[in-house]
Order: structure tokens, then sequence, then C-alpha cells
């Protein structure tokens, strides 16, 4: 099984072996279609994404010569002309089916919700778990050899602000299960780099507290409101005005309750990347592909193929993107439906 690394350079790796995966333009082809998440990226969009204006119309056959070779890389078990399961064309573009085990940042984004879910149902020793787990997986800026392009920008961002929000969960169940002295060094490192993350200085005034730092508790809440005025212009929120209110009359709502005990088995998640599953996991079916307007040339071929009494060749050709690929596929099912080996 093909496994994907995005946070940080983008590399892929079948079995703990990195995969060759060619030249910068050939790596931003397989970044663009992992940017959208298992959804078909048109071919124009992934010309007038990866290449100049002046260039990306006639670059469509550098972007078929690209495709094939990643091809050969990611699926190189295929028969020769038999279908593409990981890479695939769909109508008039390409996507790449995988599986949510196989993609470090859907991984990520897994082990973070799950973790949630955990938070909620009072179990923060199985959240801990989970997000620990969840922020291994970093190794920097995510998608970081394209991370300046437009087309990776909202993901970039969208991973970087899921990750600040497995962070701040981490220092809470940190502060749920009594770790709040080991805790608050990470808070404080957190609002230093985010000083507008209300949250953040939320779980770093309930850390100082719980460590018996009353004062630290109140000037960190100070400081943060002295911030958001500054740059901002606004007062805090609700939130951080009850824990100061809180703080100040020493309210036994902040100190640590017992958690209860989880409502479901606790189960660790593997400590493996790429992940090794017993049995292989199979990549979410295909969707229908359309098909439309070469009904004709289809009647032909079947009428061609119905001549059984000698041998017979069809040559179909034509331009890149006119569906050649599609009506050989409605052909073969036809023709397998028939009885055709």
């Amino acid at each position: 099984m093909v496994a994907f690394r995005v946070l940080g350079p983008v590399e892929a790796y079948e079995h703990d072996d990195e995969l060759d995966l060619g030249g910068l333009r050939q790596r931003a082809v397989l970044a663009r279609l992992l940017v959208a998440r298992g959804q078909v990226v048109p071919v124009d969009t992934l010309l007038y994404d990866l290449w100049d204006d002046d260039t990306a119309k006639g670059a469509q056959s550098g972007l078929q010569v690209y495709i094939s070779r990643l091809r050969r890389v990611l699926e190189p078990g295929r028969p020769r002309g038999g279908p593409n399961r990981l890479l695939v064309t769909v109508a008039s573009g390409y996507a790449l089916r995988v599986a949510p085990d196989q993609v470090d940042a859907l991984k990520f984004e897994q082990l973070v919700r799950a973790a949630g879910e955990h938070l909620e149902e009072g179990d923060p020793q199985s959240a801990r778990a989970r997000l620990e787990k969840a922020l291994g997986l970093w190794r920097g800026t995510p998608y970081s050899d394209f991370a300046d392009q437009q087309w990776a920008e909202a993901e970039v961002n969208r991973l970087t602000e899921l990750r600040l929000v497995a962070r701040e969960r981490h220092a809470d169940t940190g502060l749920r299960l009594g770790m709040p002295a080991e805790t608050v060094p990470d808070l404080e490192a957190l609002t230093t780099e985010h000083p507008l993350r209300e949250e953040g200085w939320r779980l770093l005034g309930l850390g100082f507290y719980r460590c018996g730092r009353q004062g630290d508790a109140l000037a960190a809440l100070r400081r943060a409101r002295s911030i958001l005025a500054d740059e901002l212009g606004i007062d805090p929120g609700p939130a951080l005005r009850k824990l100061e209110s809180d703080i100040l009359a020493q309210s036994p709502e902040l100190e640590l309750s017992v958690a209860p005990r989880p409502s479901r088995p606790v189960q660790q998640p593997t400590d493996t990347w790429p992940p090794r599953p017993a049995a292989p996991i199979e990549p979410p079916p295909l969707e229908p592909e359309p098909f439309v307007g070469r009904d004709a040339e289809l009647a032909r071929l079947t009428t061609a193929a119905a001549r059984t009494g000698r041998f017979q060749v069809a040559i179909v050709a034509g331009v890149a993107g006119a569906g050649k690929t599609t009506l050989l596929r409605q052909l073969d099912g036809k023709l397998t439906g028939d009885g055709w080996i």
C-alpha cells in the first residue's frame, strides 16, 4: 500500500521505501491532486494551476507524460492496459483515490476528530494518546515544496489551523489529567506564537492557577486583555472574563475534578507510519464515468466486433482529452457482458 506524506515535504512510501516522484513539476501534479482530497481535478485546472498562463495551453501533452510516470511509480504491479485504481481518469480530469490511512493529513484529521469525541465523553487519557499521535505526524509546513502556490494556500492554512486546535486540546488534556506544571511551558510557547488565540490564554491562566500561581494567572489574563485591545481594539471574550472573575473569587469550579471512567475501551493508536494493515485496504469505489457524445463511434466498434469470421483491427484516434479511453472502457464493458474474454 502506498502511503503519502504531506505534513512537510510531499513524499510517497511503499513498505518503508521512499518512492521517486520525479522532478518538481511532476511532484506538483501529485501534490495538486492530493490537495483535492479525492475529488476530480479537471485537466484545465491542473494546467492553469501548475503552468504559467502563457504556456498552459500547450502543456497538455506534458501533463499526460507526468500522469503516466506517476502511475508507473504508484502502481508498478498494474498489468499493462489494466484499469488504474489509484490515480484515475474521470471524465475530463484526474483524481487520486486513497483511503484515509494512506495520507498523513487525513490520518491527522481522523485522530484530532476522535480526540474531540473522547474529550466530550470525559475521557482525556484516550484523547491525549490520539493527539500525541496526531501531532507526531507533522514534519514541517504542509506541502512545504508548494506552500507559496495559490492552489495550495487554502489547504495549508486549514491544516495549520487544525494543528493549533490539536495543540490546544493536548494542553486541555494535560490540565484535566492533573499535569499543570508540565503543561504550562507548552502553553506559554503557544500564546507567544499565537497571541490572538483566546483559548490558549484561557488554558494558560487555568494552568497557572492549578500550579498555585494565582498572581501569574491574573497577569497572563491581563496581558491577553492588553494584546487584544492593542492589536484588534476588542475586549476579551466571555470565557476569559469568566476565568478572571473565578480566579479572583477562588471559585471551587477551577479545581481539578476526577474524570469519569471511559465509556468505551481505550484503543491506543498505531505507533507506525506508514501504517501496515493486516489486509489490503480497498480504495473507495470509483464514480461512474459520464458517457455522452460518442454513441455513433461505440455502435461502429460494436458492429465491427460482431464480425467474428475474420481478424479485425479497430483504430481509435483523436486529440488528447477527446475521450478515447472512456470510449474503450464502454466498449470493454459491452463486450465483457456479451461473454468476450
